[in-house]
């Protein structure tokens, strides 16, 4: 057992709540603390993180929330919004497009996180609209200090910026200058913009939930909507096609849309049930994972041996293979979701695992189901050249973070999960409208999700571009039962890492042993061995990228069975937060690398 921890692991018996950032995990605490629930400070926490971590998430993103009530089965609310009405495969095509940009307004669809928290809120919650927007409101206008990958992150974009996406460098480069790692940082607009939505909510009514409607209602028509329409139709911006584009997205997308509940997918593996999102999500993903895992006894391995990490693989590049040929919006696509999960189709695809690692995409073949699978391998893909490029908003890999020469720079997403002293359950994964994914709205203060990048301009593709499509997104929060309880929520930033990430964290906790913050620190591993959900589109066959930290004998042991690995700086994949319970004893557990997460709890 892996006994060495860089924190400890958090236990209490009245709330936990861990996040990818201190900052927005005492925010949530201190919403447990005021007598609120799970709901509310997740609220409150998920404002926070669009404050504090600016390029990994903002107000114009979007979020999946996966929540439990005490004893009743989990829920999932779906704040993925939709494209734009005018968005077809036709008009891309006429701008002379064969992939959606990774950046600009090309890639905007409706935003959809605020009208997720909005919904838990009013359904769940117990707390007024100013309660839970407050802390993001202060921090906000009084400033938070800058961590060095928001810095890089600005940095990588500063020509942009100051030469044609003028309002973002107005908030990000004040006076033209980039500012320092530690600076306290402040974006009064976005303060205003929220400032403003709980005025018109209080003016409106003194009843909580028909604040909460107002509020609803200011986003969906009202001078929110107003600004993103016009912003869009009338401003053409430099994306990663090299070239001018406006928006398509306007006030009617807004209007049209609104968040949801939905029930969540689950598989049984020993005596766990892992719940996830739809196939509009790569959450399946997960669970298809453990079908296939299932016909294995990982067991016999220890957590850091090369078996573990290769059987994983196999198996990951297997469930990703059927995620591009058969998911999509469900809305619009007929998904054999309940095949692919299915006990007798995964025997099936575990026979597929030998000793060598595969170097072919291997999607299954389900007769009337699914889609072309579009191999660009690496290198080969239609790449913008532009200095301007900013290429796909994951942590691939350490060197992801930091600038390089030609302006490129990759984003992240945003996670949390909280308990509250009466059972609740909540995980977040919020993403999207981070500072470098299209301009800053001037009169907002914060700019719109590039989240159309994932969908493919192929109309075969299950996950083809359509008007009021959704795209099929990376974000993937998890929850689990232990013996049929609600027992842990989990999750990480990552695009197309996340459920890997989460995987191994889940597999090294229930298999050997490790505690939470045991099974976050353990060395973590990811392949790219599929088609990426981000502009380029590239597939990396045979990738395996790897911390330092796993041994010599292993690394060459699976680069023996075929494996092209990578190995990364030791403390660099996965940013894993978790939080248990256990009749009344509830525990928590954050990501150490990048020194921003943080779990607190009594």
């Amino acid at each position: 057992m892996l006994n060495f921890t860089t924190r400890p692991e958090i236990t209490g018996n009245f709330g936990v709540v861990t996040s990818t950032h201190w900052i927005a995990s005492a925010v949530g605490m201190s919403i447990l603390e005021k007598g609120g629930n799970a709901f509310d400070a997740a609220v409150a926490t998920g404002f926070t993180l669009q404050v504090v971590e600016p390029h990994l998430n903002g107000p114009g993103g979007e979020v999946p929330i996966i929540f439990s009530k005490k004893n009743q089965l989990p829920k999932v609310i779906c704040g993925q919004g939709v494209s734009p009405e005018k968005a077809t495969i036709k008009y891309y095509n006429k701008l002379g497009l064969k992939v959606v940009p990774g950046s600009g307004l090309l890639a905007a669809v409706v935003p959809g996180a605020f009208d997720a928290w909005m919904l838990l809120l009013l359904n769940h919650g117990s707390m007024n609209l100013s309660e839970v927007l407050g802390p993001a409101i202060s921090i906000s206008e009084k400033g938070y200090p800058l961590v060095p990958n928001i810095i890089n992150t600005i940095k990588s974009v500063k020509d942009l910026f100051l030469e044609d996406w003028k309002s973002s460098a107005e908030v990000y480069l004040p006076k033209d200058k980039l500012p320092n790692i530690g600076d306290f940082f402040s974006n009064k607009k976005m303060s205003g913009t929220y400032k403003k939505i709980v005025d018109q909510a209080s003016s409106f009514s003194s009843n909580r939930e028909k604040q909460i409607e107002k509020a609803r209602e200011i986003w969906k028509s009202g001078f929110i909507a107003e600004n993103i329409h016009n912003f869009c139709k009338n401003n053409y911006f430099i994306d990663t096609s090299d070239r001018k584009h406006n928006g398509i997205l306007d006030g009617n997308d807004l209007a049209g849309w609104q968040a949801h509940e939905e029930k969540a997918r689950s598989f049984k593996y020993k005596n766990y049930e892992v719940f996830k999102t739809d196939v509009w999500g790569q959450g399946p993903c997960f669970l298809q994972q453990l079908a296939i895992l299932d016909n294995f006894d990982l067991s016999k391995f220890s957590e850091n041996s090369p078996e573990f990490v290769h059987i994983i693989t196999e198996a990951t590049k297997l469930a990703f293979a059927d995620r591009e040929a058969f998911y999509g919006d469900p809305n619009f696509v007929n998904v054999p979701i309940d095949q692919l999960l299915s006990r007798k189709y995964n025997i099936e695809r575990a026979k597929l695992i030998n000793e060598k690692a595969s170097l072919e995409v291997r999607p299954g073949e389900i007769k009337g189901f699914g889609g072309p699978v579009i191999v660009r391998k690496k290198g080969e893909t239609e790449e913008s050249n532009s200095k301007y490029d900013i290429g796909e908003p994951t942590v691939a890999k350490f060197d992801n973070l930091i600038s390089n020469s030609n302006g490129q720079t990759k984003g992240d997403t945003t996670h949390f999960d909280i308990i509250d002293q009466w059972g609740n359950m909540v995980a977040a994964t919020p993403s999207g409208g981070w500072l470098q994914s299209s301009p800053i709205i001037p009169d907002l203060g914060f700019c719109l999700s590039n989240r159309a990048q994932m969908f493919w301009l192929d109309p075969m593709s299950p996950a083809s571009l359509a008007p009021k499509k959704r795209p099929r997104t990376t974000l993937s929060p998890s929850f689990a039962y232990k013996n049929e309880k609600p027992y842990m929520v989990f999750g990480t930033p990552g695009g197309d890492q996340q459920d890997q990430w989460s995987l191994h964290f889940f597999l090294r906790h229930i298999h050997f042993g490790l505690n939470l913050q045991e099974a976050i620190d353990a060395p973590g591993f990811s392949t790219f061995h599929f088609p990426n959900s981000f502009f380029p589109r590239e597939t990396d066959l045979g990738s395996l990228f790897m911390e330092n930290r796993f041994s010599p004998d292993t690394i060459e042991d699976l680069r023996n069975r075929g494996h092209n690995v990578t190995i990364e700086p030791d403390w660099s994949l996965g940013r894993m937060t978790a939080a248990s319970i256990n009749g009344n004893i509830l525990k928590a557990a954050a990501n150490p690398r990048f020194m921003q997460g943080y779990a607190i709890g009594r």
